[in-house]
């Protein structure tokens, strides 16, 4: 269902008025009460990413009046958080939250629905999916592995990541032990890194034992709640590899088929209570965690130019690489690679130019 559908019909369910009332205990009465689990892949400390399954819950009970509810289940206590998506392929769930780029071992065409390196910011991946054909072409790669999915959030674009040494130049990037999910992965295994997938509650122990030198995860309002600026100092921006990460709700297809229309409809527009609340809530919070992070110690320091110019360059020569071997990967880049050039350029214009001006005169 389009954006555009729901606010029409939304529209006239509000002109329907008293008789909406009158009618509203037939309609409950005659729903079916259904009950689905979700798995998270994330711990219930990381409030933010986490509360997006919980926005979902939330607003379909009141939606539903009660009739269709979700219990929300944090990473670890169904499956571990990287298994989130083989539970609802298998119906050990109906449901989960997660990141799609977590999957590109099984398919990088999985990264295109969180983010991919160098692509789509927050505001341009919620265009291509909901107007541009995003939606239409993830669903149809995702119906092979038995699922439908929704945007449940984004982050805004992240971090670089912390690192217990600094990163001058290339030579730093050599041998780089660097937990980072997704296609940045494997971009800095191009650079010369060595990439490790750890989830995010194994984070600091590994940083803190040297297991790995460096580590991603979202920004300074979760940075700082996992404790990484405590064993390593070194704060890096931009997240070059997660302009725009969505979060996404995972769906059992078959269970998504069985659901009545109105609970269909009830739950797409909790996903997009979700997915909008997620980026303002944490838009308001880094900017205070950031600050306390600083006065902390901890040093901000930017990539250095030749490690953006060789990842760029590293991340498009993947794409096309995958697009000559991969039908799905290609189907896919084929039209979000247009999509992605036409709105750099409508943005070029626009806020990255009129931003510029205002950061380079913020006093």
């Amino acid at each position: 269902m389009q954006r555009r559908d729901f606010l029409k019909k939304a529209t006239v369910g509000a002109a329907a008025g008293a008789a909406a009332t009158v009618a509203a205990p037939a309609i409950a009465d005659s729903l079916p009460t259904i009950k689905w689990r979700l798995t998270s892949s994330f711990p219930k400390s990381l409030d933010t990413i986490y509360g997006g399954a919980d926005v979902l819950a939330d607003r379909l009970k009141k939606l539903t009046e009660g009739k269709f509810t979700v219990q929300v289940f944090a990473a670890g206590e169904i499956v571990p958080g990287l298994q989130a998506l083989d539970a609802v392929q298998q119906g050990t769930v109906e449901l989960c939250h997660t990141c799609s780029y977590y999957y590109v071992g099984k398919d990088k065409t999985f990264g295109f629905g969180t983010s991919v390196p160098f692509g789509l910011t927050s505001r341009q991946q919620n265009a291509w999916l909901y107007y541009g054909g995003g939606q239409k072409l993830l669903d149809d790669f995702y119906a092979n592995y038995n699922v439908v999915s929704f945007a449940g959030g984004n982050t805004g674009a992240q971090m670089g990541g912390w690192f217990r040494k600094e990163v001058n130049g290339m030579a730093d990037v050599k041998g780089l032990k660097i937990r980072i999910a997704g296609l940045g992965g494997e971009v800095f295994s191009r650079l010369g890194a060595i990439p490790q997938q750890i989830a995010g509650g194994d984070i600091y122990p590994a940083l803190e034992k040297g297991t790995i030198d460096a580590a991603e995860w979202v920004g300074p309002y979760d940075d700082e709640k996992l404790g990484f600026y405590k064993v390593a100092k070194n704060y890096y921006y931009p997240g070059w590899w997660e302009p725009g990460p969505t979060i996404h709700f995972f769906v059992n297809k078959k269970e998504w088929d069985k659901l009545p229309k109105v609970y269909q409809e009830a739950f797409q527009a909790a996903a997009y209570e979700a997915n909008i609340i997620m980026q303002a809530e944490y838009d308001h919070k880094n900017p205070i965690a950031l600050a306390k992070l600083i006065s902390q110690g901890v040093k901000v320091r930017r990539y250095p130019n030749d490690v953006m110019a060789a990842a760029r360059k590293s991340a498009f020569e993947l794409y096309h690489e995958e697009a000559g071997k991969n039908p799905a990967w290609k189907k896919i880049f084929t039209e979000w690679d247009k999509y992605r050039k036409t709105q750099h350029t409508w943005f070029s214009l626009t806020e990255a130019s009129l931003e510029q001006f205002m950061y380079a005169n913020n006093k």
